[in-house]
This record gives structure tokens, C-alpha cells and sequence, in this order.
């Protein structure tokens, strides 16, 4: 149900139940909860690119298991603190970036796992629905949090509480998707993209994730000093001396990640 690939310093985690749309399950939730912190605390991953198999991206919570858990009286069965909440925390917290590579459709929590990614490349097939409200639901997966940084709090309340999906061209136009492109195309450029991260300043580009979550919540002075902390700690790595010497050099700088 999952797959785990590395390539080029690049974490490949495939959600793989095409016949239902990679539609997530408590043991599907558990198993990319797994891969995910595998290539977190993988020191030969650079990157990580996060796709689904088929014609899906991920069309979010299996309505099956749901609705049998409904049935027995079990609720949402702890599936938000328990799978959803972790696996949004450690996407858009792992000091490593995160390319989702939007091959269709993306419903519910499928959509929230995209927008937790730091970079989205979408196919022209792809669709964004934050369908909860369809069903009584709030949101979830911090969809709340990440849909509004990426359209506002305007428009995304606009797209969560009238539930219409977005299109692929749509979703470049409100800034949802860094890139829209052929579908036989998405996953090659997802790869191209995630392995050029995974040649970049690894270090630089967690500080950046940090400093951009920071900053989202806190005044500018508190931002201004965090700033500085995470730039003395970078202006201390190896990579920004060797880059900082390949500058001078005139030479393309070769990171490491240390």
C-alpha cells in the first residue's frame, strides 16, 4: 500500500491502492507514518518526493472503514491525533524539502497532504477538493493552516466552505501548485525537482522550513532574532564555506549537507 524507493539522495513514497484512489486507511495512515520518518531520519535522503499510483494523488479518508467505524460507534476512531496530525507535523517540520507530485485528483485529506508539501507540481488532469463540509466535516490534516498560506484566509475559506474543486490551472493561478504539467510528465519533473534539492544546502533549506513556520505566527523582531540564530548555525556548516569559496572561485558550489 506504500512504496519506499531512494534514488539520487531522493525519497520516493508512493501511496499505492490505485483501485481506490490511494483513499487512506488506518494501515495505509500507519505504513506512510513509517516511511515518512524513515526518510526523515535516513541520512543518505536529501529529499523527499511524495506521489500516488494510478489516476489519484489521493482522494483522503477510505469512506468504508469510516462509515463502519460510525456504524459501531467508534467516531473518527482517533484517526486525527493518532495518523493525520503526526503525518502533517513531521511533512512540513522535517528538515528535509518535500515535493508532492499531484498526479490527479486530491480530496479531503489527500488535498491537505499536498498543501503540506513544500513544493507541488501538479499534472493538467489534477483536481483539489476539500470536500469536508460535503459531509459534515471540519477540516483537517492542517488544511486549515497550510491552505491559507498558500491562497489566504479569504480564499480559502471561499474553497473550504463551498467545496468546489479546483482545477489544475486554477490552482497555478491562486499559487496552490508551484507548476502544472503534462500528465505523462508530472512524476519526471517531481523527480527532476526532488533531486535537485537533494544536491542542494540541506541545512540552509531546514532552516528556511523553520524560519518560514516561525515567521507565519510570530511579530518581526521575534522573527529577526531567530534569523539571526539560524544564520549563525548555517554560516557554521561546511557547505556555506566551500560555497562561499566556489563564489570566489567562480565555481558552482557542491553541497553536501553538513
Amino acid at each position: 500500500m506504500i512504496r519506499y524507493d531512494v534514488t539520487d539522495a531522493v525519497a520516493t513514497i508512493t501511496l499505492d491502492r490505485p483501485d481506490a484512489m490511494n483513499s487512506l486507511t488506518a494501515e495505509v495512515k500507519a505504513a506512510l507514518l513509517d516511511a515518512l520518518r524513515r526518510a526523515a531520519e535516513s541520512p543518505e535522503v536529501r529529499a523527499v518526493l511524495l506521489t500516488g499510483s494510478g489516476r489519484a494523488f489521493c482522494a483522503g479518508q477510505d469512506l468504508r472503514e469510516h462509515a463502519a467505524n460510525l456504524e459501531a460507534g467508534r467516531g473518527l476512531a482517533n484517526t486525527v491525533r493518532e495518523h493525520y496530525n503526526p503525518i502533517v507535523e513531521l511533512i512540513t517540520t522535517m528538515a528535509k524539502p518535500v515535493v508532492a507530485a499531484v498526479n490527479g485528483v486530491a480530496a479531503g485529506a489527500g488535498a491537505s497532504l499536498a498543501f503540506a508539501c513544500d513544493l507541488r507540481i501538479a499534472s493538467e488532469k489534477a483536481r483539489f477538493a476539500l470536500a469536508f463540509a460535503g459531509i459534515g466535516l471540519a477540516p483537517d490534516s492542517g488544511a486549515s493552516w497550510t491552505l491559507q498560506r498558500l491562497v489566504g484566509p479569504g480564499r480559502a475559506a471561499e474553497l473550504m466552505l463551498l467545496g468546489e474543486p479546483l482545477d489544475a490551472s486554477r490552482a497555478l493561478e491562486l499559487g496552490v501548485v508551484t507548476r502544472v504539467v503534462p500528465a505523462d510528465e508530472v512524476l519526471k519533473t517531481a523527480q527532476e525537482l526532488a533531486v535537485r534539492l537533494a544536491q542542494g544546502p540541506t541545512l540552509a533549506y531546514a532552516a528556511t522550513k523553520r524560519a518560514l513556520a516561525f515567521a507565519a505566527a510570530h511579530p518581526l523582531r521575534e522573527s529577526l532574532a531567530l534569523e539571526a540564530d539560524l544564520q549563525d548555525a548555517c554560516a557554521a556548516s561546511q557547505d556555506h564555506l566551500d560555497a562561499t569559496r566556489s563564489f570566489l572561485a567562480k565555481e558552482r558550489p557542491v553541497f553536501h549537507g553538513r
